[in-house]
């Protein structure tokens, strides 16, 4: 509750409350407080008075004397409720305390000049703000749609009489005849003259309602508004609808538990329900929920709750239960020959579309493999990787394709500096197969053993022609290659008939240019008849047709 001090407001009331009515001035007081009363407003200059008398109106035509003021000496002369409560300013205002209603009367100032006597009758009206305002006999629930008494609001001790105003969350209720009622009164207090008003509010209320803050205020002549402290009700009503919620993990698999929860709205809120879980019927009372555990694919259909003591009101859920199996076959370590087939199969039992990726050896593939023919190629590990929704499994084989080794190739190559000789022994086989050579190398080198492939290589400096033979074996069999190999010697020879054989062909190609020339110049004589220009044209031709032959035979010289 918010009140202006009362030493702020008697200030207030002595500067602004003071005004002309029907020719008389009328001077508004606080209760309670001390009055100062003006005199003559400076209508007379301090100066020109000689005497100032104060009276009041006793009723009936008689007037009561109260002090009187004469060369600056005051003589109080009041009697009966005024003695000891008056007293004068020094600007001739009278001060009167401890203000009371009986005090709404007329007081008059009578003033004595050299040469005039005049008198300023004020009229004094006693203000009180309420002394407290709250919420009495208020109701502790209220039942929808029946007007049922809400509260009593009381603003106490107060002068007028204040007007209340019902607030629910702070917006004014209005009397309708129907839902809203409201009832005042008004109680004056025989001794000091005070008003009580009493409003009395009925109210019909609605569901949302709910949580809903209901106050009294009144806004006084003088001071701030005054405002109850809130009171919140609660609102009962009937159970008008029901629901079934699911509460699980997302997506709800095999072996999750399930809690069924059923939320009626009435108001105290039901405390017994009916489950139906599928074929049977569980009654729960002081909760609300059941829980189903260890749910399996079976659990999968539709689940109700009703009321007790209204089974006809009831809320249905559907269930679905989310499962994934999986079989790959075959599966775990398999071990194949080569050139065999495999049927590989996944089979998938699950509650929902699914999605199949695989691998092998962590690589993934862009489809299921197939196995009609094994290679040795085909040997690593595989894994499938089902999913549907949030739920995923794996399986996975690892397949071991073996059988004896083949040697593919078996090759040379000259070192780099021509002076060694490298023999490659390219074989295919599993289990990894062991290679060997019929002479002693150095300079070995092997390759890793991948997909069932191994390369070989020995580096040898022959002193004369050999044959070199590389045999490799394993577990399921054996096989050997040869090659000839040449010693240096025997290539020099073959560098010099391959020099032999060059200068050769250059010399015939000679041979050949100069016939082709000698048949020109015998077929040029027979047409001498020609032009000139053709003859010039000719030799330049027999010119170049020279120097060509004469290239070629320094060519062969060499």
């Amino acid at each position: 509750m918010h009140l202006l001090s009362a030493s702020c407001v008697c200030a207030l009331l002595i500067t602004s409350l003071l005004r002309q009515v029907g020719g008389l001035e009328t001077f508004i007081g606080l209760y309670g407080e001390t009055l100062e009363i003006p005199c003559n407003n400076g209508a007379m200059k301090a100066e020109d008075i000689l005497i100032t008398k104060w009276k009041y109106d006793k009723g009936d035509g008689l007037s009561g004397d109260l002090l009187v003021k004469k060369n600056q000496n005051v003589l109080i002369s009041a009697t009966d409720e005024y003695k000891g409560r008056v007293s004068m300013a020094a600007n001739s205002s009278l001060l009167l305390s401890a203000a009371r209603l009986t005090d709404q009367r007329t007081f008059t100032c009578m003033v004595v000049a050299s040469a005039d006597i005049r008198e300023f009758p004020v009229n004094v009206v006693i203000y009180k703000t309420p002394a407290s305002l709250e919420i009495s006999d208020n109701a502790q629930e209220l039942e929808i749609g029946k007007l049922t008494k809400l509260g009593k609001c009381v603003a106490k001790d107060a002068n007028p009489a204040a007007n209340i105003t019902w607030l629910k969350n702070n917006t004014p209720l209005v009397a309708d005849g129907k839902g809203i009622s409201i009832k005042a009164s008004v109680l004056v207090d025989p001794v000091t003259g005070l008003s009580s008003t009493s409003s009395i509010l009925e109210y019909s209320a609605k569901k949302e309602d709910t949580d809903a803050e209901f106050t009294c205020s009144t806004q006084h002549t003088v001071g701030a508004e005054l405002v109850s402290a809130p009171v919140t009700l609660t609102i009962t009503y009937t159970t008008e609808n029901i629901g079934l919620q699911v509460i699980a993990q997302d997506p709800l698999k095999e072996g999750d538990n399930v809690t069924l929860k059923c939320v009626a709205d009435g108001n105290p809120a039901p405390t017994a329900f009916n489950f139906h879980l599928k074929e049977e019927l569980v009654k729960v009372e002081n909760a609300d929920t059941y829980t189903i555990t260890n749910v399996s694919r079976n659990t999968t259909g539709v689940y109700k709750c009703s009321l007790v003591d209204d089974p006809t009101m009831e809320a249905s859920k559907d269930i679905t239960v989310n499962y994934l199996d999986i079989n790959l076959s075959p599966s775990g370590n398999i071990v194949k020959s080569a050139g065999e087939a495999m049927d590989l199969t996944l089979q998938i039992d699950s509650s929902g579309n699914n999605k199949v990726s695989w691998t092998k050896d962590n690589v993934k593939l862009d489809k299921k493999p197939k196995f009609t023919k094994l290679t040795y190629a085909d040997s690593g590990v595989y894994e499938c990787e089902v999913t549907n929704g949030a739920l995923s499994l794996k399986a996975s084989l690892k397949l071991a394709v073996q059988g004896a080794p083949v040697i593919r190739q078996l090759s040379k190559l000259r070192s780099e500096d021509g002076k060694h000789k490298v023999l490659i022994c390219d074989v295919e086989g599993s289990p990894k197969p062991a290679v060997s050579w019929s002479i002693n190398g150095t300079s070995l080198d092997e390759s890793p053993f991948l997909n069932g492939k191994i390369k070989h290589k020995i580096t040898v400096v022959p002193s004369a022609n050999l044959t070199v033979s590389c045999m490799v074996s394993n577990e399921f069999g054996s096989d050997s290659r040869t090659i000839n190999v040449s010693s240096h010697q025997s290539d020099e020879n073959d560098q010099t008939k391959l020099v032999v054989g060059v200068v050769v062909g250059l010399l015939i190609a000679t041979i050949v240019i100069g016939l082709a020339y000698w048949v020109y110049m015998k077929k040029s004589k027979q047409g001498s008849w020609k032009t000139g220009e053709k003859e010039n044209g000719s030799s330049e031709e027999e010119k170049k047709l020279e120097e060509k032959v004469e290239e070629n035979s320094q060519k062969a010289e060499v």
